[in-house]
């Protein structure tokens, strides 16, 4: 499996941030699915076409439990653009959960619902694909009477009122707060919430913006790594800064090594040895080499 998709499930893994995505997406914030009613479940399920096996593969996926009874089963799938079969692909989870439930050892003596919440991150433009089977389907007026439909449960997460994100009490609020604060204002001003699992939160940020300098602030060698978001961009700032320097005093080496280079091809060791010393004249000596490369 990719890195990009193993890095965008973690932080949903967790069972503090699964309950709360589901709570305000799904309940307004209630808390009505607690951290202590789920249990992992398999991601994984298998079909059989055009002779094969395929494997599909959830993002994130748990079961919610009321003591003994299984209440629901509950999957997450992220989107950075708007896939057109999306409608397909989660009848397709939705299905695999449904006809396990009618194995011969499947433990569930009650047949429960199965819902997916998709999650799609783009800020630039709202999602412009079918949410619904029918508007994804060619069907004929003679048939359309006996096709079903089927709508796909999607919650766009830039779009999300900034009093919702306020709702969110894990580290999710951090991931939406940000996708919400880019697309309204093209720029982003963190508040100080402290990470509860910073590094996860950030390699989420850092896959579904394409932007690594999220990951890199938490991989730096500095001790206890950052606490909140204003110190992430704090030290994506210092790091920006640093290389700057860096890149600087580079290219004013390789100048220097041109500059000698071309007073040495020239014959002219005096003005070498000069430059070599006195800054200023070598300053002097470069905008010389530099007028005469532009004639």
């Amino acid at each position: 499996m990719a890195e990009k998709d193993i890095t965008e499930k973690v932080l949903e893994s967790y069972n503090d941030v699964f309950s709360d995505i589901v709570n305000v997406l799904l309940f307004e914030g209630k808390e009505v699915l607690e951290p202590d009613g789920l249990e992992e479940q398999a991601p994984r399920s298998y079909y059989k076409a055009d002779g094969r096996v395929h494997e599909m593969e959830r993002d994130v996926v748990k079961c919610w439990r009321l003591g003994n009874i299984r209440i629901a089963c509950v999957g997450i799938e992220n989107q950075t653009g708007a896939d057109l079969d999306m409608t397909l692909r989660v009848i397709g989870y939705d299905g695999a959960e449904y006809r396990a439930q009618l194995l011969p050892d499947s433990t569930a003596k009650a047949r429960y619902p199965v819902i997916t919440l998709v999650l799609y991150f783009g800020y630039e433009q709202h999602w412009n694909r079918p949410v619904r089977l029918l508007e994804r389907l060619e069907v004929p007026e003679i048939l359309m009477p006996f096709v079903s439909d089927y709508r796909i449960n999607l919650f766009e997460i830039a779009y999300m009122r900034e009093e919702q994100v306020e709702l969110f009490k894990s580290d999710f609020r951090i991931v939406a707060d940000y996708f919400v604060q880019k697309r309204n204002y093209g720029d982003y001003d963190p508040e100080p919430m402290e990470f509860t699992h910073v590094q996860e939160t950030l390699q989420l940020l850092s896959v579904m913006t394409g932007d690594h300098r999220f990951e890199e602030a938490c991989n730096d060698n500095r001790e206890g790594g950052p606490h909140n978001m204003c110190e992430v961009l704090d030290r994506i700032e210092n790091r920006g800064i640093q290389q700057g320097i860096e890149q600087g005093i580079q290219q004013g080496e390789n100048d220097f090594a041109e500059l000698m280079s071309s007073l040495f091809a020239q014959g002219r060791i005096e003005d070498a040895k000069r430059a070599a010393e006195d800054r200023e004249y070598r300053h002097i000596l470069a905008e010389q080499l530099f007028q005469t490369r532009k004639m």
